[in-house]
């Protein structure tokens, strides 16, 4: 197979090149056509033949049903590990051994312990909060109730 695809728009000719996706998906790199051809675009409704991006992390094809996640399927995540599994391979890349998952549970466990005062403030919020505004307010007080989890340069009068 070729690395370049050649496109004919009326009488000019403009070549692009091909890339070989993580699974052997071929596309054409059109990342130059709009200058190369003066001004000429593609319409993809839907973005059925879009890619908008390389990525060594995920890979998604609708039309098959494919969803991975660094090679492991979606499904393969959400039936077999557990929620410290996913965050682990989020944060380094893989799944963990058990040894591995052992020490970040006990990571994860010892700075889990949530101050008194949270709840005060969980209480003060309505009833009738929407949960993500909860969230986000209490995502912004942690780190008030934690200033060493935040690398901020503190000015010597202050400390």
């Amino acid at each position: 197979m070729s690395d370049i695809a050649k496109l004919q728009i009326g009488e000019n000719s403009y070549e692009f090149p091909l890339v070989k996706g993580t699974e052997n998906e071929v596309a054409i790199n059109i990342k130059t056509l709009r200058g190369a051809t003066n001004g000429v675009i593609t319409i993809d409704p839907g973005y059925k033949n879009t890619g908008s991006c390389e990525s060594a992390i995920t890979f998604l094809d609708g039309e098959k049903g494919i969803l991975r996640y660094r090679g492991y399927t979606i499904e393969e995540l959400a039936e077999k590990a557990d929620f410290l599994e996913v965050a682990y391979a989020l944060i380094f890349g893989d799944l963990p051994t058990k040894e591995q998952l052992e020490k970040f549970h006990a990571d994860i466990k010892s700075k889990s312990v949530v101050d008194d005062d949270i709840k005060k403030i969980i209480d003060a919020f309505p009833k009738t909060a929407h949960p993500m505004g909860v969230l986000s307010s209490l995502t912004s007080a942690l780190t008030a109730f934690n200033p060493s989890s935040v690398n901020v340069r503190l000015r010597r009068r202050h400390v």
